[in-house]
């Protein structure tokens, strides 16, 4: 089954969430690129168009145009550790809202790679990461979230987070699940 990565949102604003999946991330992208397997990262922020009144984006509505990550800024960077993992052809998805198909070319890209399975990974588990997974089950796609490369505001909104997905969506898996798994596939 052609098997896809998708990184969410590793940005300098979200650090903190971070660190602690980082090096399983790593692990991740390591595994999917000596594979030769397709590593697609998105990144969170705004347009200045978003951030000016009346606000039509409802995130910018719930967090305000000062708890918002402008598009270019320090904080939408991906963190340097992973901007070193995207290379010259690597998929960089910019979104604007907890989900990366709404009003983004990732369906197309996966379609175009032929896609049929995305392992899920990155910040924050219960925004983006889970929101992003159920949209890609909705849409089709078997989904793996990978419970030990992602990271959230606390250990307890993590947990429920993936509680919910695992009980109606898909599967949740660690890192060393993930990585076993595929190489179970690559051996048939």
């Amino acid at each position: 089954m052609k098997t896809a990565l998708l990184i969410i949102d590793m940005q300098n604003c979200f650090y903190d969430m971070a660190k602690e999946a980082m090096p399983n991330i790593k692990t991740l992208h390591s595994f999917f690129s000596e594979t030769a397997r397709p590593v697609i990262f998105t990144r969170q922020g705004h347009p200045e168009s978003d951030l000016v009144p009346p606000y039509k984006n409802q995130l910018v509505r719930k967090w305000g145009p000062d708890g918002s990550i402008r598009r270019g800024s320090t904080d939408w960077q991906l963190i340097p550790e992973i901007q070193n993992l995207v290379g010259e052809d690597s998929d960089v998805v910019d979104k604007n809202t907890y989900d990366a198909f709404v009003n983004t070319n990732l369906t197309s890209l996966l379609e175009d790679k032929g896609i049929e399975r995305l392992v899920v990974c990155g910040v924050m588990t219960d925004c983006c990461c889970e929101t992003t997974a159920r949209s890609a089950f909705t849409r089709g796609w078997e989904t793996w979230l990978v419970s030990d490369a992602c990271g959230s505001v606390s250990k307890a909104q993590h947990e429920r987070s993936l509680k919910s997905y695992d009980f109606g969506f898909g599967p949740t898996r660690m890192t060393r699940e993930v990585l076993a798994a595929m190489r179970e596939e690559d051996d048939q």
